[in-house]
């Protein structure tokens, strides 16, 4: 009898095919309502979820059957990992295939922070271009200045890429542990965080949300930066303190933000940051390509599927519970 996979999320349609023609799948592309009693049923009778907005133990109570989620994101904070491994389910995610698209995006909106693209494409458009522009309505330059980068992971390393070898500016990163091989590559110095902020023209953050990174950049860190320095915001909404980037954006404490993620999404229409006319805001989109989505999906399907056939998923976050009857060596 074929398993039941729950869908939570709008996948292309030969995935889509592809999946409906190996298990029994309910599909909800407009993602999981927990009241909605069909979509109850349904998970229920889960042996699989692929792309939940989020599987916490709520959730994990009405799917006694559930084996594996999959997660069609690199980040996977919407999933509670210790609960997941306690019922022994697997959760995997969808790294590497988002990485160079993520780290043009960050590039995308450090540039236009930093040319002040957004501000002057409204300039033009409201026809208040009717002179040369002066000198008040200049931007700073990006190449051959220094850039720190908060969590040198794989999108961090690619972001460092960028920055070096296109722009020829000076590498400054702080992380868990030290990347030698992005030192090697890229020129990148390692450095403590204060001294990142202090010494930095654009401060990018790439961590992961942890326990350990909430909140990790308030008011203290922005007081650390350089007044000319543009803060930009690639990880996850609440490793800021939102509240005390308004301040020293109120303060001047820095020049200017680029942000592609906020403490609550969708983003509320009258939050402060959204009054500011130095500061770049974009929905969420660090991945947001055909091409790159589509790689993700089809990972993320990959990955359930090795899961449901009794497989390693090739993006296992939680190893430790896979058992014996799992391991490499006992698959061909």
């Amino acid at each position: 009898m074929a398993k039941n996979l729950v869908i939570c999320k709008k996948v292309p349609e030969a995935i889509l095919d592809e999946l409906e023609s190996q298990y029994q799948v309910s599909y909800y592309p407009d993602g999981e309502e927990l009241d909605n009693p069909d979509f109850l049923k349904r998970l229920a009778e889960a042996d699989g979820l692929l792309g939940p907005k989020k599987a916490d133990q709520h959730l994990l109570k009405k799917a006694p059957q559930l084996k594996i989620v999959s997660n069609i994101s690199v980040g996977y904070n919407n999933l509670d990992i210790e609960a997941l491994t306690k019922r022994g389910i697997m959760a995997t995610n969808t790294p590497d295939v988002l990485t160079d698209t993520t780290a043009d995006t960050m590039f995308a909106i450090l540039m236009a922070a930093a040319r002040r693209v957004s501000e002057l494409d409204r300039f033009v458009k409201e026809g208040k271009w009717v002179k040369h522009i002066t000198e008040e309505l200049f931007g700073i330059d990006v190449h051959h200045k220094t850039i720190g980068i908060i969590g040198m992971g794989r999108i961090g390393e690619a972001i460092a890429k960028r920055a070096r070898f296109g722009f020829d500016m000076n590498v400054l990163y702080y992380n868990r542990n030290r990347k030698r091989e992005a030192e090697e590559k890229y020129g990148a110095v390692y450095c403590t965080l204060d001294d990142l902020l202090m010494q930095s023209d654009f401060v990018v953050l790439m961590t992961p949300l942890t326990k350990e990174t909430e909140g990790f950049i308030g008011l203290r860190e922005f007081s650390l930066m350089k007044k000319s320095a543009i803060f930009v915001n690639g990880s996850r909404g609440e490793t800021v303190i939102e509240e005390d980037l308004v301040e020293a954006l109120r303060q001047g404490l820095i020049r200017g933000a680029a942000l592609d993620v906020y403490a609550k999404e969708p983003v509320a229409s009258d939050h402060p940051l959204l009054s500011f006319e130095n500061v770049v805001t974009v929905p969420h989109i660090g991945s947001a390509t055909k091409e790159t989505r589509d790689k993700m999906a089809e990972l993320a399907a990959e990955n359930i599927r090795s899961g449901l056939e009794g497989k390693i998923p090739p993006n296992l976050i939680n190893q430790e519970v896979v058992a014996p009857e799992y391991s490499p060596k006992n698959q061909k």
